[in-house]
């Protein structure tokens, strides 16, 4: 479906990936097929050295070890979003930041449609679009002012 705005809430095991115009809604869920577990650190170290623990925030789970992001998953996710000329990207955490990477580095075409990228929690799809449509109508006139470019 090509229409002019989208938006994605995604997180590291799946996507819902809303295309909509004034008429038409249509979604998709994408789930990750990657079923790598964090895992790691070294042996008998203290867990609150070396980047490893809860405590540590960044790239390292909470089990230690390094996460990896599912290229593979957020290339789905971008491929559905061909089509559209405005994408909204929600979700929690680091995933939404991780998908505007791998687009950014990946994708270029979706890279260069996302307007924005803002955090949520867990919205219902309905909850999604009035999120979308909101955010739309105030980007979209300011946009067309020419005053506030």
């Amino acid at each position: 479906m090509s229409t002019f705005h989208a938006i994605v809430w995604i997180d590291r095991r799946e996507a819902h990936v809303i295309m909509f115009d004034r008429e038409h809604i249509e979604s998709e869920r994408i789930k990750s097929r990657s079923h790598h577990k964090a895992t790691g650190g070294h042996v008998g170290s203290n867990h609150q050295m070396h980047g490893r623990g809860p405590l540590v925030s960044g790239s390292h789970s909470a089990d230690g070890g390094h996460i990896t992001p599912d290229d593979h998953f957020y290339h789905e996710v971008a491929q559905a979003l061909l089509g559209a000329h405005e994408v909204l990207v929600t979700g929690p955490a680091q995933a939404r930041d991780e998908f505007r990477a791998h687009c950014a580095r990946h994708d270029p075409a979706v890279d260069k449609a996302i307007v924005d990228v803002i955090a949520s929690d867990h919205p219902s799809d309905g909850q999604l679009v009035a999120m979308a449509r909101q955010y739309f109508l105030k980007h979209d006139r300011f946009a067309a002012d020419p005053a506030q470019r």
